[in-house]
């Protein structure tokens, strides 16, 4: 995947931004499965360990796609 501007309905969109709302569904589903096995409640601060995930899911999909 080429990290230029792709065009959407005939606005340019910075790749960054499609890659951040894919790692938010990433990070949805993950919540999902972390929800099912209750697992939030084993860490200290659940919205500093959600913020990690999304941040772990997002420079992951960018590693893996740079070129």
């Amino acid at each position: 995947m080429s990290l230029a501007e792709i065009d959407l309905v005939g606005v340019y969109v910075a790749p960054i931004s499609l890659l951040a709302v894919a790692a938010w569904l990433a990070t949805v589903v993950l919540l999902r499965v972390a929800s099912r096995f209750d697992l939030l409640r084993r860490v200290w601060h659940p919205a500093l360990f959600v913020f990690a995930v999304y941040v772990i899911v997002l420079s992951s999909m960018v590693l893996l796609l740079a070129p």
